[in-house]
């Protein structure tokens, strides 16, 4: 009856991991319980996150090793996994919602978020120009949310100017403001085939850890620029984050729960040194106190069921 705070399965994103191939169900090692999906299977994943009350599904792909080169330009096939899994879950259950990821690192043979120079390093405005034509193929592939996670600057007004222009203006733009250099990553790695393949690190486009003034101006930025809602990521060690974030600007603010923050908990309960469905709900509830609008997870599912 006193609950200030309470979770409900319209707070969750599920994201998924789309794989090549036909009737593919292919476990993760680093991610207990998850798998990637071909595309024929992921009609039936929408359906059940409908039927959980769960409104949007995330997409990542994992590109075949012969399709990822150093211009990431299998980002901008139409024919390619993101834009088939579209399909696919608008096929199955129109009205759920379709959010994709717009970064080159799941396209690059160097694992990298953009283009790279001889020396390695990221180059912003020449990533920018391929990050736009990835938008606007995903959204004329029916995403209702293009979610920009590169961090590159100036990105997010560009994107925005170009969906404008081709018709796309019902197409939100969810971006990662705020996404740290996090040592959290590594399972969501080796889900989309990237692991091993990474060139030196991305400290130089992801925000330092230490760091929160920044991360309040990189949201300020995206916000200026034609963002409709913002992201923190990782979730639970960057908590104080997401409440400044919220507190400062008032604009839906979501968190994502990463790999490595599902993967210890997934750890903690196969040791037996902690309850699984406790963990799941309290660490959820905790993006619900700091001030999140919502939180992407891998746990959506089982959240939404223990939930009901």
């Amino acid at each position: 009856m006193l609950a200030e705070n309470r979770l409900h399965p319209s707070d969750f994103i599920w994201p998924l991991f789309v794989c090549d191939g036909r009737d593919c169900d292919e476990p993760i090692g680093s991610l207990p319980g998850v798998s990637r999906w071909s595309i024929d299977k992921l009609g039936a994943k929408a359906r059940e996150a409908a039927n959980l009350g769960i409104p949007c599904i995330a997409l990542f792909p994992n590109t075949p090793t012969d399709l990822r080169t150093d211009d990431a330009r299998e980002a901008l096939n139409s024919g390619n996994l993101i834009c088939q899994a579209i399909k696919a879950i608008k096929d199955a259950v129109p009205d759920i919602g379709v959010l994709t990821d717009v970064a080159l690192d799941p396209y690059t043979s160097h694992g990298h978020d953009g283009i790279v120079d001889i020396a390695g390093n990221v180059i912003n405005d020449d990533t920018v120009e391929v990050l736009v034509r990835q938008a606007l193929v995903q959204a004329e592939a029916g995403a209702d949310i293009v979610a920009p996670s590169d961090m590159m600057d100036g990105r997010v007004a560009a994107i925005r100017a170009a969906l404008e222009d081709e018709g796309h203006q019902n197409v939100a733009i969810m971006a990662y403001a705020a996404k740290y250099a996090s040592a959290f990553y590594g399972p969501f790695r080796e889900a989309v085939g990237s692991l091993g393949r990474l060139k030196g690190d991305k400290r130089g486009y992801q925000m330092n850890p230490a760091n929160i003034e920044e991360a309040l101006r990189e949201v300020e930025l995206d916000l200026a620029e034609g963002a409709d809602f913002v992201m923190v990521k990782p979730g639970l060690p960057y908590l104080d984050v997401v409440a400044r974030v919220k507190d400062a600007f008032g604009v839906p603010t979501f968190a994502y729960q990463v790999s490595g923050e599902y993967a210890m908990i997934e750890a903690v309960a196969a040791a037996g040194a902690g309850d699984r469905d406790a963990l799941i709900l309290e660490t959820l509830l905790a993006f619900k106190r700091a001030g999140a609008t919502g939180v992407l997870t891998y746990h959506a599912v089982d959240a939404a069921r223990l939930i009901s």
